[in-house]
């Protein structure tokens, strides 16, 4: 007497990439999914993509159109440079003879005859083929040709159990412009996934997907960006870094300058974030940039993200502080990444981040914090973004660079635009002070949670020789604000006693 196996049911692809880690692993096989979302969305793209994965698996899928034609759907495909190669497309539309007098029913409701013809054509078109994959597109057809709600979702329990009864996988696609959405659908459906699209005010729309329910399954809940790239949809998981604790040891990064290093208490430790933060010009980016350089020569691997600056300008200044950034690049040892503020999403900046972390870049800079506020002024959570991010790489031991932008050039009134006790593990501050007649710059540590540092304040220069961290500006009084009182400045006495 045989036994009934209890082992659990291999997960079927979507065919798009993240989606499947959104869902825990992929789709459940044989059930019904409910794929929700406006026009424009992207649900075609997915019932498509979800098909080419099954015909690459040598299964038999059916596309059902109920408002596309087969003319549509192949220019979908082409804009992604796809084809409708073992998709077996079948188009149940109305035909121009409704357009007939002859057509107009007089004694029928339309939604008795053509609801009960279409559902016909949808039955044959699954007895022709026996798929395990099929596409329906869209339940707004259905919903109504059914009039009402009762008939509506009899239809939908009817074809739910014809196709359990065939070993189907259904992506049911509904674009919810019918005049009344019915939410009774989602309680049929053994998933839904909601796709969502959002317009800013400037720059590209932010599309976002969400899994509302999924039976059996732990999905990751909230809300993830995606993206329509020529090669379909693009799902970027949102980050979770509480799922991804590592215990790791923790050595020091040098700067490859001994007074900074001093200053540092040994280097940067690995897995911390650094808060580089300064007035503009004082270096910020440049000294980034000689953390990075230091770390190329040992052999490491780093990456660099910027909002503001061009790649080239960037390049161009290394090479006038005596850093080879190019090399590094031509050695496969660096990449540097210019954001385009006006396209970016925080979802979509995380997994650049962390493919360039999976790629084994153990430096990662991003070139600034207020570039990447600014590239999304409506998202209002951005420092918990950056928080979860940050805390994701320090649990893989990798070292952060951040440049933070501070408002003003001198006095103690400048303000950075995040919280930096939030964010970074440490603070390193450059600031203007005027020094007999010139206009010089120091450089101290404010914070460091790996090691002990010194609490001096170090003279910091550029040149052609590169970057320079010199003696402690002993015996200065006030340089932080700005206008210092020099060591060398005489004593004030009494004024002398007049003679008579």
């Amino acid at each position: 007497m045989s036994q009934k196996s209890n082992a659990p049911q291999e997960l079927l692809s979507t065919g798009i990439q993240g989606l499947d880690v959104v869902l825990g692993g992929g789709l459940s096989p044989n059930r019904i999914y409910l794929i929700e979302g406006e026009p424009g969305t992207g649900k075609t793209t997915t019932g498509l993509q979800f098909l080419r994965e099954g015909v690459d698996r040598g299964e038999t899928v059916v596309y059902i159109t109920l408002a596309e034609t087969g003319d549509e759907l192949r220019a979908v495909a082409e804009s992604h440079g796809w084809t409708l190669d073992g998709i077996h497309l079948h188009e149940v539309l109305p035909t121009e003879d409704l357009l007939r007098d002859d057509q107009q029913y007089t004694m029928f409701h339309p939604s008795e005859v053509e609801m009960a013809n279409t559902i016909q054509l949808i039955l044959s078109a699954i007895e022709t083929h026996q798929p395990t994959r099929v596409v329906l597109d869209s339940l707004s057809e259905l919903q109504l040709l059914a009039d009402t709600a009762l008939r509506y979702r009899r239809q939908v329990l009817a074809l739910k159990q014809f196709f359990a009864k065939r070993n189907c996988t259904v992506m049911l696609l509904d674009d919810r412009t019918a005049a009344s959405a019915d939410l009774q659908v989602r309680s049929i459906a053994h998933a839904v996934i909601q796709f969502d699209l959002a317009v800013k005010d400037y720059g590209a729309e932010r599309r976002r997907v969400r899994v509302i329910k999924y039976r059996g399954r732990n999905a990751i809940g909230g809300m993830h960006d995606y993206n329509i790239t020529q090669g379909g949809i693009v799902v970027h998981p949102r980050l979770v870094a509480a799922e991804s604790r590592q215990l790791r040891p923790g050595g020091q990064l040098k700067s490859g300058l001994p007074p900074l290093d001093a200053l540092l208490g040994g280097g940067l430790e690995e897995g911390t974030s650094t808060l580089i933060v300064g007035p503009p010009g004082t270096g910020k980016s440049s000294l980034a940039a000689q953390f990075v350089s230091a770390f190329n020569k040992t052999g490491g691997k780093a990456a660099m993200f910027l909002f503001e600056e061009s790649k080239s300008n960037l390049l161009n200044r290394a090479d006038g502080l005596n850093m080879d950034l190019r090399g590094f690049i031509a050695g496969g040892k660096l990449t540097i990444q210019q954001v385009d503020p006006a396209e970016l999403s925080p979802g979509q900046f995380s997994a650049a981040v962390i493919k360039a972390e999976s790629d084994g870049a153990k430096i990662v800079v991003i070139d600034s914090l207020n570039g990447y506020m600014n590239a999304v002024p409506d998202e209002r959570f951005l420092t918990t973004h950056m928080h979860e991010l940050l805390t994701y790489l320090g649990q893989r031991g990798v070292v952060t660079i951040l440049v933070g932008i501070q408002q003003g050039m001198l006095g103690g009134s400048m303000s950075s635009a995040m919280d930096a006790s939030y964010l970074a593990d440490n603070v390193l501050m450059l600031r203007y002070f005027e020094d007999d007649g010139e206009v010089s710059q120091a450089v101290s540590v404010f914070k460091k949670r790996g090691s002990m540092h010194e609490r001096t304040i170090r003279r910091f220069s550029m040149s052609s020789r590169g970057i320079a961290v010199g003696e402690v500006l002993r015996g200065y009084r006030g340089i932080l604000t700005g206008v210092p009182v020099p060591p060398t400045t005489p004593a004030v006495t009494d004024m002398p006693m007049k003679v008579r």
